[in-house]
C-alpha cells in the first residue's frame, strides 16, 4: 500500500517510494502538505524527489517536477542511471522557459531581480492549475533564493506558493542544497525537513545518512539512518530501535556437537542469548564459534557468518583441514558465510542485512567475527557500543543465537580489550594460552553465563587436523593458568596427548 491512514492521528499517508524511508516515517509522509529535503551536492535529493514521483505515477497519480537547476537531459541521465522510465513525468524545465520569453513569446521572464521571482511563482502557478498534479516536486529554492536577493520577498514567495498548492491537494517537495541562515524561513512554512548529509571519512567510501528534524504532527523515528545510493535509487537503512513488544522466545538449545564443550557451557547455547568468544589471536575462538555453526546447520538451523577480517576462502580451507563439513553445511542452504568489507560498509547497512536474513529467510544463528572489524566500520563514532547493544537486543527478541568474536591484544598473561562489551553478551567464553614443558597449549573456560548453569572449570582445547576440536578434562593439576604460565602441582593425565596419524 502506498497510502494508508496513521491509527489516531486522521492522517492519510503517502509512500516516498522508498521502503526504508517510509519506514522512518512510520508509514509515509502525511498527505497534501509541503516538505523541504534538504542537503549537499552529491547527497541524492534529486533521486530521492525521483522516486517519490515515480511512486505516484505507479498508484495513478499525476506528478510534476519543476526545475530551475537540473536540465531535462541531466534528468533523464540520472533516471537512466537507475533503470527508470521518467516519460510519464511531467518535466518543467524553467530555463527553457526562458529562452521562449525572451525570443518574445511572453513577456520575459529575467526581468531585474524585483520581477524574477514574482514572474517564476506565476508561471508555477498557471502549470500547476493546468495539469493538476498530486505530486510536485521544485528544484531547487537555490534559485528562487538568487532571485529574491532578500529573505524578507523570499519568505513570502515560498509562503505564497505553500497557500497555492496546498489549496489544490499537492504534496510538495522542495529541494534545497543551502546551508544558510535562510534555511529557517522555509524550516518555518514547511510541514516537515528532512535532511541529506554526506560524511567522508579518513578512509574507505563515502558515509551517507539522513534524519527527520521536522515532522508536524506525526510520529517518526529520530536519529540518524544510513543510506546509500545504488542502481534503483536510494537503499535507507532505518536505525535499529529494539523496544518493540514481541512474542516471548520459544525455548532451545544450540549445540556443538562436542559432549564435552556443550558440557562446559551447561548443555549448549540458549535460544535468544549472545554469546562473546574472547581471547587473544590464534586461541581459537572464530573456529569454535563456527563449530556451533557448522553443527547447528546440520542440525536443520538457518545459519550467517559475517567474516569481517578473514577470507572465505580461507575460513573453509581451515575448517576442512580439520575436518569440519563446512562443504555439506554451505550446499544445504542452511549455512551462509558473507564476507564483510568494513571500509565500503557503514553500521547502519550492516545491522539492515543481519536484519533482513533474520527476518525474510528466516536466520537463527548469527556470528559476527570479529566485533573488532565491527567496530572498524565506523571510526570516530562516539556510539559504537549502543548500536552494537541495539542490534543484539533486536536479534534476541526474535530468539535468535548470536556468536561474537572479539580479540584482545596481547598472547600472554594480562589481555588488553579494545572496547569492553562484555558486559552486553549473555554468555561469555574465554580462550587462553598458556605454557607446559615448553609447548604452548590452550584454555577454555566460561566465566558468564546468564540464562543458566555453566561449569566453573578451565579446560584444555586442541584443534587437530582432521580430527578438529578436542576438549580435555578440568585442569585440576594446574594453578594460575590465565597468567599463562601456570604451577603444575599433579600428574600429566590432565593434559591432552597429541594424537598420531590413525588415532582415533
Amino acid at each position: 500500500m502506498t497510502s494508508s491512514t496513521r491509527a489516531g492521528a486522521g492522517l492519510t499517508l503517502v509512500s516516498t517510494g522508498i521502503a526504508g524511508l517510509d519506514e522512518v516515517l512510520c508509514g509515509g509522509l502525511p498527505q497534501n502538505r509541503l516538505y523541504l529535503v534538504r542537503g549537499a551536492p552529491g547527497t541524492g535529493k534529486t533521486t530521492l524527489a525521483l522516486q517519490f514521483l515515480l511512486e505516484g505515477l505507479r498508484v495513478g497519480e499525476h506528478a510534476l517536477y519543476i526545475t530551475l537547476s537540473e536540465t531535462s537531459e541531466e534528468l533523464h541521465a540520472v533516471a537512466a542511471s537507475h533503470g527508470w522510465d521518467i516519460g510519464g513525468l511531467e518535466l518543467v524545465e524553467l530555463s527553457s522557459v526562458e529562452e521562449q520569453l525572451r525570443a518574445g513569446t511572453q513577456t520575459t521572464l529575467l526581468h531585474p531581480a524585483e520581477h524574477e521571482l514574482g514572474r517564476t511563482t506565476r508561471f508555477v502557478e498557471e502549470r500547476v492549475l493546468k495539469s493538476k498534479p498530486r505530486r510536485v516536486v521544485f528544484d531547487s529554492l537555490s534559485e528562487m533564493r538568487l532571485m529574491a536577493q532578500n529573505s524578507l520577498r523570499y519568505r513570502r514567495q515560498i509562503l505564497g506558493i505553500k497557500s497555492f498548492l496546498a489549496a489544490r491537494d499537492c504534496t510538495v517537495m522542495l529541494l534545497d542544497d543551502e546551508s544558510d541562515a535562510d534555511h529557517a524561513q522555509v524550516e518555518s512554512l514547511a510541514h516537515g525537513v528532512i535532511e541529506l548529509q554526506q560524511l567522508r571519512p579518513p578512509f574507505g567510501a563515502e558515509r551517507r545518512r539522513l534524519s527527520v528534524v521536522k515532522l508536524r504532527g506525526a510520529s517518526y523515528r529520530g536519529g540518524f539512518h544510513d543510506y546509500v545510493i545504488k542502481t534503483g535509487g536510494l537503499d535507507v537503512f532505518p536505525r535499529l530501535v529494539s523496544d518493540q513488544p514481541v512474542e516471548e522466545v520459544a525455548p532451545g538449545l544450540a549445540r556443538s556437537g562436542i559432549a564435552e564443550l556443550d558440557a562446559l557451557v551447561g548443555g549448549g547455547l540458549n535460544s535468544g542469548t549472545s554469546t562473546l568468544f574472547i581471547g587473544p589471536a590464534g586461541a581459537g575462538k572464530s573456529t569454535v564459534a563456527l563449530q556451533y555453526a557448522i553443527a547447528a546447520a546440520q542440525s536443520g538451523m538457518r545459519c550467517a557468518v559475517f567474516a569481517f577480517e578473514e577470507v572465505l576462502a580461507t575460513m573453509k580451507s581451515r575448517a576442512r583441514g580439520l575436518g569440519m563439513a563446512i562443504d555439506a553445511a554451505t550446499a544445504s542452504g542452511n549455512l551462509t558465510l558473507r564476507q564483510i568489507d568494513p571500509a565500503e560498509l557503514s553500521p547502519g547497512e550492516f545491522a539492515s542485512i543481519v536484519c533482513r536474513m533474520v527476518d525474510e529467510q528466516g536466520v537463527r544463528m548469527v556470528v559476527i567475527d570479529s566485533i573488532n572489524g565491527y567496530l572498524n566500520s565506523m571510526p570516530g563514532e562516539p556510539f559504537q557500543v549502543p548500536q552494537l547493544h541495539e542490534l543484539l537486543t533486536y536479534l534476541a527478541q526474535r530468539g535468535v543465537v548470536t556468536l561474537m568474536v572479539l580479540a584482545q591484544h596481547g598472547f600472554i598473561g594480562s589481555m588488553q580489550t579494545p572496547v569492553d562489551v562484555t558486559y552486553l553478551a549473555d554468555a561469555v567464553v574465554m580462550l587462553r594460552f598458556f605454557e607446559f614443558n615448553g609447548t604452548i597449549k590452550k584454555a577454555i573456560s566460561v566465566v558468564k553465563k546468564r540464562s543458566g548453569y555453566h561449569e566453573p572449570t578451565l579446560r584444555e582445547i586442541q584443534f587437530e587436523n582432521g580430527k578438529g576440536l578436542r576438549i580435555g578434562p578440568p585442569l585440576e593439576a594446574f594453578r594460575g593458568v590465565l597468567t599463562g604460565v601456570p604451577v603444575y602441582t599433579g600428574s600429566g593425565d590432565g593434559i591432552l596427548q597429541e594424537r598420531r596419524a590413525g588415532d582415533r
